[in-house]
């Protein structure tokens, strides 16, 4: 895609800062470039922003072939499955081999933003269900809510203070209504079971263990609301339509970080909001230093020539 096509996509009149706005309540992936070192002649100064999404670019770094140069790096984060939030600086050379004769250097922070952090399809809009989104709403998560009875979710205004990548969405009452929902689960999120109906809530982890048998795509984790009781009654069900312990064990319930004698909601989302962020944390053996190089932004904030990276040579060649 060309600048001239990419602007087309998004709103010529938008600013970046609006845009990033709008993007991260949105939970939708998107690169914030910054010129954060200039050195000779070059389009813009340091300061200038620009925001890249797969479809529309958002402001400007001075146009031409820097910029383009400047739209296929953030694109290239963004086609990676999935999207890796993270910091790099760039550089770019703006000689005549690159297609500009300003002859300048400029170092470009990339920000690359996945969107939502994490995803959670929560089935039922009652009492917990209702607290726990409240919880999490003010976070990067994108919330995908279901229920099936009319009237469930909170009534406006208040719904509409929800940002929007919290979706309110209708649950058909039936096991096949469950099956398109569940199949509907993006890899690697989190579900909740807590509706209003056992029998519901049957249907939907019955849904969710095949789902998971049949390979369509793992998902973090499975909890459902309830008691000790309650899951030893679904789960003799369950192993008499034929799941065994291996599978079983993938269902959390009773869910929440620490067991309470409280039956107030809010106190029983807190700790299921507790046990979601819990699983949030970085794997062991993660790597102590994250973002661009210091030697790098030392460089660049100093006005210096871009380091020998494999990137700027590779600008200069273009």
């Amino acid at each position: 895609m060309s600048v001239d096509e990419a602007r087309e996509a998004g709103d010529h009149h938008e600013s970046w800062h609006a845009a990033l706005h709008r993007l991260q309540e949105r939970g939708v992936p998107h690169v914030l470039a910054s010129v954060v070192g200039a050195a000779g002649s070059t389009p813009r100064e340091p300061g200038a922003k620009l925001v890249v999404t797969s479809t529309a670019v958002i402001d400007t770094l001075g146009g031409g072939h820097f910029e383009q140069q400047v739209i296929e790096t953030a694109r290239r984060h963004l086609a990676a499955t999935p999207v890796a939030a993270g910091t790099h600086l760039e550089a770019f050379a703006l000689g005549a081999r690159s297609g500009q004769c300003c002859g300048g250097f400029v170092h470009v922070l990339i920000e690359v933003f996945a969107g939502a952090e994490s995803h959670l399809t929560l089935f039922g809009a009652g009492h917990v269900g209702q607290a726990l989104v409240e919880l999490l709403a003010p976070l990067p998560w994108r919330i995908d809510w279901y229920d099936s009875r009319a009237g469930a979710f909170p009534p406006r205004p208040s719904h509409d203070r929800y940002p929007d990548r919290i979706r309110p969405l209708t649950l058909a009452a039936d096991a096949e209504g469950a099956a398109r929902a569940v199949a509907a689960i993006p890899p690697n999120a989190h579900v909740l079971v807590m509706t209003h109906d056992h029998a519901q809530d049957r249907d939907l982890v019955a849904a969710l263990l095949s789902r998971t048998n049949s390979g369509d795509g793992a998902l973090r984790s499975i909890g459902m609301i309830g008691s000790n009781s309650k899951w030893a009654s679904f789960r003799s069900r369950l192993a008499a339509a034929g799941f065994d312990d291996v599978t079983l064990a993938r269902i959390r319930c009773p869910i929440g970080l620490v067991s309470t004698a409280s039956k107030r909601p809010r106190e029983i989302a807190i700790s299921v909001a507790a046990e979601l962020l819990a699983d949030q944390r970085p794997p062991e053996g993660a790597p102590a230093q994250r973002g661009a190089a210091p030697e790098r932004l030392r460089s660049a904030f100093a006005g210096a020539e871009p380091i020998d990276t494999a990137h700027s040579r590779d600008s200069a060649r273009e």
